[in-house]
């Protein structure tokens, strides 16, 4: 499935753009699901501004979506089909590894002679993982998964970023010694699967001491977007420090996916995206009063309601 694209499937007028605007949130990354070993190619976008989500994109070259562990296991269970266990899991993504180094091979050695290739979309997008230029954006809760997911990106020598990493905390130690990146969450869910068992908002806060580079996701609509900053106050309470978890919905997440150079940060070359609040982001009572994107304001809180710029009201359509 490495050949599908998230942004082929995303409706610029749903409510959550809306929602994010509400939350402070300027640029979100937009995953395929985690049902699939291989789930396709995630895209960054502004949350507001164009007429079309091509014109909200910041890049369509962030990263592959996998999953391992119960996701997986019980899409493909319940049809009976493989991989329906933690191994098949594994050899899935192991042997398309294996076949886009072989791809890329054969590819290489038709374009040194001069001789025609025909091109799979699929196996093209995993030799851009296989040289670097996409992430491996990989789906584990459990600290077994996360190290089935270290050992694959050994095999292999792609950029490993963990989603979720519920019990890295547990080889917290690991993750720091290997530079592996964690994008935690979502906080604010129940204990819905067994991988979930040991959740805990302190978790996040271990993984940082151990000295993780550590980001927040909403997982949204799992979380509802707008729920962003009070996941990283809760996670203030439970050991996070402030400025840290300031770090983690921000320049964090832009450094992990490589969108530092054009978001995550108040600096001269930047996008112009701005959030003025009306008081201590983390605070639960303070408010996201003035949304800036692209240097123009497409939010405002004033007199006990929300104001979104709608598109209509824009660009005169």
């Amino acid at each position: 499935m490495s050949s599908v694209r998230a942004i082929d499937a995303i409706d610029i007028d749903d409510e959550g753009f809306r929602d994010a605007l509400k939350g402070g949130v300027t640029t979100i990354v937009v995953k395929p699901g985690s049902g699939n070993p291989i789930g396709g190619q995630s895209v960054a976008i502004k949350s507001w501004g164009g007429r079309t989500i091509d014109e909200q994109l910041v890049s369509d070259s962030v990263s592959v979506k996998s999953a391992l562990g119960e996701n997986p296991k019980r899409v493909y269970g319940a049809k009976d089909r493989t991989p329906s266990t933690r191994l098949g899991v594994a050899m899935v993504i192991r042997r398309a590894f294996r076949d886009a180094e072989d791809y890329r091979a054969a590819r290489d050695h038709a374009a040194a002679e001069g001789k025609p290739f025909s091109r799979d979309l699929g196996k093209e997008t995993l030799v851009r993982v296989l040289d670097g230029e996409l992430a491996w954006d990989q789906h584990t809760h459990r600290h077994d998964d996360i190290a089935t997911a270290i050992r694959l990106a050994d095999e292999f020598g792609y950029r490993l970023v963990v989603n979720h990493g519920t019990e890295g905390d547990k080889i917290a130690d690991v993750l720091a010694e290997r530079g592996i990146p964690v994008i935690f969450g979502p906080m604010i869910t129940s204990r819905s699967k067994v991988e979930l068992r040991d959740r805990a908002f302190a978790n996040l806060a271990a993984l940082h001491r151990a000295g993780v580079l550590v980001a927040i996701t909403t997982d949204a609509p799992v979380v509802p977007i707008d729920f962003l900053v009070h996941q990283a106050s809760f996670a203030v309470k439970d050991g996070l420090p402030a400025d840290v978890a300031i770090r983690a919905i921000t320049a964090n997440p832009a450094a992990i996916l490589r969108l530092d150079h054009r978001v995550g940060a108040l600096t001269p070359g930047l996008d112009a995206d701005v959030v003025i609040w009306s008081g201590d982001p983390l605070d639960v009572q303070s408010r996201a009063e003035h949304v800036i994107i692209g240097g123009s304001t497409v939010y405002t809180w004033a007199d006990g309601q929300g104001t979104t710029v709608e598109r209509r009201a824009r660009f005169g359509a």
